[in-house]
């Protein structure tokens, strides 16, 4: 006969993506003629309960190398960017989302820019990210349980058993 029986355990009780962009703009020390390159480095971001939904702050830098002076001189500017967003995860089995949960964000594609120009002198960004969110919390999992009885059962090796029986008792008094 077997009974149920309730596990408390950890595990995910809410998982979301989302990809979200933004507008951007960077002003350099020299006017641009061209933009030679951009990338995004230093993306940092953790996530917060939010009154039951997640808060994510969040901050890069952009690098824009660009040329100035009719093409003839290039130069770097770095400039540093937060941001904020909130994402409201659909939880599994009623769960609720409370201040011991724990909240793991991970970028599930790094910020990139997808478009940039320059607009009177000054450089505009169009920049894409997508992160991923897994809510722990704790959950009840039931299982079965089926009685057993915790005796040990005895294995007998007949082999073993054959040799003890075929054995002389009188052996070490015939060395002697």
């Amino acid at each position: 006969m077997s009974n149920f029986r309730e596990i408390v355990t950890k595990a995910v009780i809410g998982k979301a993506k989302k990809t979200s962009g933004g507008s951007y703009k960077i002003t350099t020390d020299e006017v641009p003629n061209t933009i030679l390159g951009c990338w995004v480095i230093n993306h940092s971001f953790n996530g917060t309960n939010n009154l039951g939904s997640v808060l994510i702050n969040g901050a890069f830098d952009i690098n824009v190398w660009y040329s100035y002076d009719n093409d003839t001189k290039t130069g770097v500017t770095t400039k540093r960017f937060t941001y904020t967003d909130k994402m409201n995860i659909p939880l599994k089995n009623d769960s609720i989302l409370d201040n011991n949960s724990e909240i793991i964000v991970r970028s599930l594609k790094q910020p990139t820019v997808t478009n940039v120009d320059i607009v009177d002198g000054v450089v505009n960004l169009t920049i894409e990210k997508e992160l991923g969110v897994e809510i722990v919390g704790n959950t009840k999992v039931k299982v079965s349980v089926e009685d057993f009885d915790d005796d040990y059962e005895e294995v007998i090796d007949e082999e073993i058993e054959n040799e003890i029986d075929n054995l002389e008792e009188d052996y070490l008094d015939k060395k002697e």
